[in-house]
């Protein structure tokens, strides 16, 4: 059922559409009522996606190469930031570290309590000042909560507010220049589009709940290189994915 339809019917059926927290709710049923229901994603630019609910849920174990990567690099008081069901905060709490998991969906921040983390916030990141920490955790493409370039140089500049002596944020993202390459290796993009190829809109749907349209961001190296310095931090790229991701890790 595409977004499409959706607001199609609304307009001619009188349809309710409920606006709400689909990916919350997807992470409560799975939990709480053992459904394991996809998230479908919508966006303009490209095919419907899915989400593996019960994929929210990983252990260790399960974890692709990059995010053992950044679990192991982990050190100190940690903020894991859009902790949604918790994988990150729940490995990290049982080896021993300190973490507060940061969540905007009431319903995710239930599940993260229910699984037993000591520290569950429901805050936006942009608003939370309330404390320090020794590594700051995005990951699942952690950039995209910046939205677009302009407020990736904000969200460095706020992080940076939250870092103790000696910290970390250990950020993920993927540059989506590979969907514009040709078979010679060169890409091919559109030079009188607005926005940057990496700036996505996007809206998730589970059930019959579905969610406001919201900015994500993609971002290639360089661009995240020059917002982390345009707020006076160092950029260290400590693992290269196969599929044009990679972690960074942002010191001061």
């Amino acid at each position: 059922m595409s977004i499409q339809w959706l607001k199609f019917n609304s307009k001619i059926f009188n349809m309710t559409v409920l606006f709400d927290d689909p990916i919350g709710r997807a992470v409560y049923d799975f939990h709480f009522n053992s459904i394991n229901q996809p998230v479908i994603v919508h966006s303009d630019d490209f095919d419907d996606d899915t989400i593996d609910t019960g994929y929210l849920f990983r252990s260790y174990r399960l974890m692709p190469a990059l995010e053992k990567k950044a679990m192991n690099l982990c050190k100190g008081a940690v903020l894991d930031v859009g902790a949604c069901a918790g994988a990150h905060s729940i490995y990290l709490q049982s080896q021993g570290f300190e973490v507060t998991a940061l969540e905007t969906s009431a319903l995710s921040c239930q599940v993260l309590k229910s699984r037993g983390i000591m520290t569950v916030i429901q805050q936006d990141i942009f608003k939370f000042t309330h404390q320090k920490f020794d590594t700051i955790l995005l990951l699942m493409n952690g950039t995209g909560i910046a939205g677009s370039l302009a407020g990736l140089e904000v969200l460095f500049h706020h992080l940076g507010t939250l870092l103790l002596p000696g910290g970390q944020i250990l950020i993920d993202s993927c540059d989506l220049i590979y969907l514009y390459e040709q078979e010679d290796g060169s890409a091919v993009l559109d030079i009188s589009a607005e926005n940057y190829y990496g700036e996505l809109m996007f809206q998730t749907e589970y059930k019959s709940w579905i969610s406001q349209p919201f900015p994500w961001l993609y971002v290639d190296l360089n661009n995240l290189e020059d917002a982390v310095e345009k707020n006076r931090l160092k950029l260290n790229k400590v693992f290269k994915g196969q599929h044009y991701d990679y972690l960074a890790q942002i010191t001061f």
